[in-house]
Formats: structure tokens, sequence, C-alpha cells
């Protein structure tokens, strides 16, 4: 079942996504060469805490850190630790606030130091795939037309969307109703009504679609070693159109 979110409760998760983007500007800053992706996860949960939001992700079935860092060909659910960053890196970080019983949810990918033009590509193109795919978060239109929107993009520009993670419902619970498909044909699922929240949050392969899980059951990988980004917002369906929650 979708439940829909009042007023009050889409404040509170708008309080929540400033200080997740607050996070992920001072991320664009802190992730450098030589930082290590523990270090990373250390300083999101810290700035989590001192707004008073707690990291969700941390203890959510089982999974023990307060963000997920993403490196290079990790798709998602990347595990910190020693990994100590490098100049043409690419890194997405995943982080979840919770707030007064309500999450806001986004990641966001970056460079480290200087890239290469195919992986600047790809950045750009993801980046611009989830803004795409927010523009179809309007009243009326049905969930799925998100997803043929992004990878109709997507594929356009050479690259593949995952098929294996998908955006969600978020509220009281940080997976809700309704599924959202990065993928898809038009014109199917559920109808798009006011009062819905939910992520976009496409992840996008410079390879094939096609993804692999780690002996850690959580870190997901690109099947055939190629780069991947990911660029995720939590939006609220209003009556004039999408609201980002997690900006500034």
């Amino acid at each position: 079942m979708i439940v829909t979110k009042s007023r009050y409760e889409i404040e509170l998760m708008r309080e929540a996504g400033k200080v997740v983007a607050a996070c992920h500007a001072a991320l664009a800053d802190f992730i450098k060469p030589g930082v290590t992706t523990a270090q990373i996860d250390q300083f999101v949960e810290s700035f989590l805490l001192r707004h008073r939001m707690e990291p969700a992700q941390k203890g959510y079935k089982g999974y023990p850190f307060a963000t997920c860092t993403s490196v290079n060909d990790v798709v998602c659910h990347g595990f910190p630790g020693s990994y100590r960053l490098k100049d043409g890196d690419i890194i997405t970080v995943d982080m979840v606030a919770l707030h007064k019983g309500l999450h806001a949810d986004s990641a966001w990918s970056y460079a480290v130091g200087e890239i290469s033009p195919e992986a600047c590509h790809l950045l750009q193109v993801t980046e611009r795939a989830l803004y795409i795919g927010i523009e179809q978060a309007v009243i009326g239109n049905h969930i799925s037309d998100i997803g043929h929107a992004i990878q109709t993009y997507v594929e356009a520009e050479g690259l593949s969307v995952v098929r294996d993670f998908i955006g969600h419902g978020i509220g009281r619970r940080m997976h809700e109703s309704p599924e959202v498909l990065h993928y898809g044909p038009p014109h199917k699922g559920p109808r798009i009504r006011k009062g819905m929240v939910f992520t976009i949050e496409p992840m996008v392969n410079i390879g094939t679609y096609e993804v692999t899980i780690d002996d850690d059951g959580w870190t997901a990988r690109t099947a055939d070693g190629s780069l991947s980004t990911q660029y995720e917002h939590t939006i609220a369906v209003t009556d004039n159109g999408p609201e980002i929650l997690t900006r500034l």
C-alpha cells in the first residue's frame, strides 16, 4: 500500500533532507586523493549527529555503517574501510537521515582529482538522468513514466541503467511502496498522487547493466568491471510538481 504523507510529515522530511544536502555539499570539499572511505563514513556520521539526525543506514538489516561508499566499479552498498582514494577515482556516497521518525535519502557521486573524459561523461549523464526522471513525477503520470524517461535518455548516451536496484517510497520506513524502476515501458504501475514521497536514484554503468554481489552480501559491482555512478534525491509530489526534499 502506498502511504501518502501529510504536510507536517513532508516538512520533517524536508528538514532532514536539508541536512543531508548540506552534508553532501561539505563532502565535496572533504573528498580528495588520500582520504579513506572509512574517514568519509566517519565524517558523515559526525555531521548528521551534530545536526541531531540519526544515521539511519547504520544497523539497517545488519548494515554496519552510516554510509555506503561505492568506488569505481561498485554500483551501490560499498562498505567503508581502509581504501584510500586516488586521483582519477569516482565515488558515490549514499546516506539516510532519520528525523523525528521520518527519513530523507540521497546519494551523490564525486570525482576524485582529475578523472577521465569517459568518467566525466558518466557522471554528467547520470546526474542529468536523475533530473529527467524527477520531471516525470507529476500528479496523473504513472510511476513507470519516470523509469522510461531515464532509460531512454541514458541509452541514447551509450550507457546502461542498472536493473537490480531501484528507487522506493520513503517516510516512516526507509523503504516503502511504491517501487520506482529506472527502466521499462511508460504508462504502467500506480498513478502518481499528491502526497507521495519517494526516491529516484538511477545507477548508470559504462558497460553492461548486470551486477555481481561480493561475499559480504552487500557490495554490488558491475559484472564487467566498468565504472558506475549514482545520483539520488528524495522527492515529494505536490500540486505544483515534484519538490526535491534533499537539497538546500
